[in-house]
């Protein structure tokens, strides 16, 4: 049985500028999956950068408000909300409230640095 604690994670500033906690990823943990998982947030008032996967993703919102943006669309999004994310859609995130937007992301192949392009 292979279980790991959130507490136990490093942060990080991720390359897209949001907070990150990795969770799950097949190189990294003794796992057979495809997929990686990774605990994010974005402090009140600040975005992540726009950017775009080779990849898959879904976001999970947990907590918080955001705006998400995803090529020419953008909706608010709210705790309880999956979102997909094509691959190779430019896409960012702000958060609106007054707390931290935090949402789970799942990249499915898992993330790779090589996978993700920062845009203008």
């Amino acid at each position: 049985m292979f279980i790991k604690d959130l507490e136990n994670c490093q942060e990080f500033i991720a390359g897209d500028n949001s907070i990150l906690k990795e969770l799950l990823h097949p190189e990294k943990d003794p796992i057979d999956i495809r997929f990686s998982l990774a605990y994010a947030r974005v402090k009140p008032g600040d975005e992540t950068y726009k950017h775009k996967l080779k990849t898959s993703e879904v976001y999970y919102i947990i907590n918080g408000t955001g705006i998400m943006h995803i090529d020419d669309e953008e909706r608010e999004v709210f705790p309880h909300q999956a979102i997909y994310i094509p691959p190779r859609s430019v896409q960012w995130i702000k958060s609106i409230g007054d707390e931290d937007l935090v949402f789970i992301s799942l990249v499915d192949p898992a993330w790779q640095a090589t996978d993700e392009e920062v845009c203008d």
